[in-house]
C-alpha cells in the first residue's frame, strides 16, 4: 500500500497539466498523449489508465451546460433556430475540446494520488 498523498493538489497540479507529484515537470507530450515520465522528478506516468474518462466526464458536463443553454437561448432564435443551432455546436466542440486535457489530467493525478494502477509506490 502507498503513502497517503495529498489527494486535491494532486488533482490542482493535474489540471494544470503538471506532474502530480512535483507540479513542475509537463504532465503531457502532446494534446492528449501522456509523457512516459516527468522531466523533473522522473516519475513514471506509463501506469495510467484514463481511457474514455475523461471524454464522458467532459461530454457529460458540456451536455448539462448546453442543454440549460438552449431553454435560455430558445426564444430568441424562434425564427431561426439552424442558427442557434450551427452557434450551440460550435461553441460546445470549442468548449470540449478546451477541458478535455485538464480533465485527463486531473485523472491521472487522481490515480496517482490515489496508488491505483501500477502508482502504488511513491514517488519523491
Amino acid at each position: 500500500m502507498c503513502e497517503t498523498r495529498n489527494t486535491k493538489d494532486a488533482v490542482l497540479k493535474g489540471m494544470r497539466l503538471r506532474c502530480p507529484n512535483c507540479g513542475e515537470g509537463h504532465l503531457f507530450s502532446g494534446y492528449l498523449k501522456v509523457a512516459p515520465a516527468c522531466e523533473r522528478c522522473g516519475l513514471d506516468f506509463t501506469p495510467q489508465r484514463a481511457d474514455d474518462g475523461p471524454a464522458y466526464i467532459v461530454i457529460l458536463l458540456v451536455c448539462h451546460i448546453f442543454g440549460v443553454a438552449l431553454h435560455l437561448f430558445y426564444q430568441q432564435f424562434l425564427d431561426n433556430p439552424l442558427m442557434l443551432a450551427l452557434i450551440l455546436s460550435a461553441v460546445a466542440i470549442v468548449m470540449s475540446l478546451a477541458m478535455l486535457p485538464p480533465v485527463k489530467g486531473m485523472m491521472v493525478a487522481i490515480q496517482w494520488a490515489k496508488g491505483m494502477h501500477g502508482f502504488g509506490a511513491k514517488a519523491d
